[in-house]
């Protein structure tokens, strides 16, 4: 039983702890759990929400790891297999003091990529508010796609409400056209849709947050919203009836590491729409979510309790 469900590929990350030295010359890492769609699990599940992750891991190390961090985050893992035949994701990443830092993916051929669809078949749907889609699952291999589609016409079927996050990964499409064409297919399954604004650029050729929302809007007659992750400076939404709002970003002292902001924010929508908040509340929990998460050098380990967010907020919001 469980109130939220996403599928993804979880990966071993290891981060140095060296800050702007290349992969090349660092010395020390730390090992987290990372990729996209479980940081939004870990979110959802910091905020108190029931949450299973449905995915296939290697018998190694790195899938024994990413079992355990799950247990510890309270992610349920009933949805997940594990293989002999295949290994599990990792990742190195840079530490660096301004921008986005260099990352490096070893995930070709792994467990994730050979997921067995038939393990969706198993899946109780009765309590499930929400599932969270990602452009980075069908991105890794042609099963993973398949696989992918597949759980898109269950959760119709069970008329499960879906976000969905483009979340571009060029280097695991075979060219820019076949990423564009599946990701703007993909998202017109998606009841919420959650671009940036640089993906909104690539996927429609527009940095204009109304014109990406437009486009979205258009794309499919199930997406009934589109919010535009604007970065620093907030979001912009827009709503099917043609309501339009910006909510500001939060200002953060020292932004330590990019990486996760965009799945905190998900995070922090999600849970708040679960909890029937309003979609301007959960939009201001959301960019607080992201503001929290750039604060540290994980991927997710920035992501606030309940606590945690209310005093961020009592502190942030004028």
């Amino acid at each position: 039983m469980s109130e939220f469900l996403t599928i993804g590929e979880p990966i071993a990350l290891f981060g140095s702890e060296e800050v702007d030295k290349s992969l090349k010359d660092a010395k020390y890492f730390q090992k987290f759990l990372a990729g996209a769609e479980v940081n939004v699990a870990v979110g959802v599940s910091r905020y108190g929400h029931s949450t299973q992750y449905i995915t296939a891991l290697g018998e190694d190390p790195f899938g024994e790891f990413i079992i355990d961090q799950l247990n510890e985050n309270n992610i349920g893992t009933d949805y997940i297999t594990q293989t002999g035949d295949y290994w599990t994701a990792f990742q190195l990443k840079e530490r660096v003091s301004t921008g986005d830092p260099n990352i490096y993916y070893f995930r070709k051929g792994s467990a994730a990529a050979h997921f067995d669809a038939a393990i969706l078949d198993e899946i109780d749907f009765s309590d499930v508010k929400f599932a969270h889609l990602s452009g980075i699952f069908p991105a890794i291999s042609k099963n993973a796609l398949e696989s992918f589609r597949y759980f898109i016409t269950l959760l119709e079927k069970n008329n499960i409400r879906t976000t969905f996050d483009p979340n571009l990964r060029p280097q695991l499409w075979e060219s820019t056209e076949v990423m564009v064409e599946t990701i703007n297919e993909l998202a017109s399954h998606a009841d919420i849709v959650l671009p940036g604004i640089n993906e909104g650029e690539i996927l429609m050729g527009s940095r204009d947050p109304e014109a990406i929302a437009d486009f979205y809007l258009a794309n499919g007659d199930k997406t009934q919203i589109v919010i535009v992750k604007l970065g620093e400076k907030g979001a912009f939404v827009k709503e099917r009836n043609g309501k339009t709002f910006t909510a500001e970003g939060f200002t953060v002292e020292k932004v330590v590491d990019t990486v996760g902001a965009g799945d905190g924010f998900a995070a922090g929508l999600i849970s708040a729409l679960m909890e029937n908040k309003t979609l301007e509340e959960a939009v201001v929990r959301a960019n607080a979510t992201g503001a929290l998460a750039v604060q540290t050098p994980g991927d997710n380990d920035g992501y606030p309790t309940p606590q945690e967010l209310e005093v961020f907020l009592k502190e942030n919001q004028a």
